[in-house]
């Protein structure tokens, strides 16, 4: 268990847990500096995460039964930009593994009260591989493509997941929110300099839980990995987007109860965080985040993955949200 707070909240039942990440001003220096550092070269140099990125699965024709009324929080417009471009809430999330080397998944910049949470699978957050706490050095980029920080970077404070995601590793809680600080730039060798608030800056997706299952998402992420075939169809240095229906899964190899599957060709290293997005509208980038990649699977056998798998969003998920809504961060330039 690491050492942090853990809090139950009675109206779901639910244990939150609460991951420190760099919980002082001078620890969120240092870890933007190590990113942005000699030209930004440690998140150039960074490689797609790949832990338990491929299951077996199986779809099926049943329904998933939510275990509580539905809960929605809207979404955040972003700034204005032409028709088509892609939403600048998705980014990558950029930590060291528990092989001490840099790597990224997909997070998103969701709606909250003070505009700081990012979400991304909870094995983006908490390392599953070696299990002594957090990965380090965590950071979000919006908008990120080739080496870029348009939006600026996000050094996380703290991460807030499912306590039996933690506990007994149930990824049917693989989800977390992280509450990052106000963004930064590196604006000469050793100095930052503020952004801004994170939703402020590139708006913040909305979120749902308790829903039926959609009969499209629009999934966003940053695929880089191979193909069971070999093949790399995707480089991950660019926003990637697919749109497909939704599913209930069985799944082989992962330990998740109640996986939901959507139709998409993304490998899994680098969309490892994808965002699931229903009533996604390209006028205003934005929609409701109701899943998120957690692994990927080949359900027709043909060596080509055809589906992302994400937990169902209920309503002790909602609880975790509701409590990475609340917490405030600050500045550290």
């Amino acid at each position: 268990m690491l050492g942090s707070t853990v809090v139950t909240e009675p109206a779901q039942a639910a244990s939150v847990l609460m991951v420190p990440l760099a919980p002082t001003v001078t620890a969120a220096q240092q870890v933007a500096r190590f990113w942005l550092a000699d030209g930004a070269a440690n998140l150039k140099n960074a490689t797609p995460y790949a832990v338990r990125t491929a299951v077996g699965g199986e779809r099926l024709s049943t329904d998933i039964v939510p275990d509580g009324p539905p809960a929605s929080i809207p979404p955040l417009e972003g700034p204005a930009s032409p028709d088509g471009e892609p939403p600048t809430t998705s980014g990558k999330v950029f930590f060291i593994g528990s092989d001490l080397q840099p790597h990224w998944c997909t997070g998103t910049a969701v709606h909250s009260k003070y505009r700081n949470v990012v979400a991304t699978a909870g094995h983006c957050l908490l390392d599953i591989e070696a299990p002594a706490g957090p990965l380090t050095k965590w950071v979000f980029v919006p908008g990120y493509s080739e080496g870029t920080t348009p939006f600026g970077l996000y050094v996380g404070k703290q991460g807030v997941v499912h306590y039996d995601f933690d506990d007994i590793r149930d990824h049917d809680r693989d989800l977390a929110f992280v509450n990052v600080y106000r963004g930064v730039v590196s604006s000469s060798p050793d100095v930052l300099t503020d952004t801004g608030r994170l939703a402020e800056n590139v708006g913040g997706q909305g979120v749902a839980f308790n829903q039926p299952l959609a009969p499209t998402v629009d999934v966003f992420g940053y695929p880089a990995g191979p193909e069971p075939d070999g093949s790399r169809p995707y480089t991950g240095e660019t926003l990637e987007r697919s749109t497909g229906s939704t599913f209930a899964m069985k799944v082989t190899g992962l330990p998740v109860d109640r996986p939901v599957g959507v139709d998409s060709p993304f490998t899994g290293e680098g969309s490892l965080g994808s965002s699931w997005l229903t009533q996604y509208t390209s006028d205003s980038r934005t929609g409701y985040l109701n899943g998120i990649t957690i692994s990927v699977s080949d359900t027709d056998g043909d060596n080509r993955y055809d589906t992302g798998v994400s937990p169902y969003f209920d309503g002790e998920l909602f609880t975790v949200y509701r409590k990475a809504s609340d917490y405030w961060t600050g500045v550290i330039a």
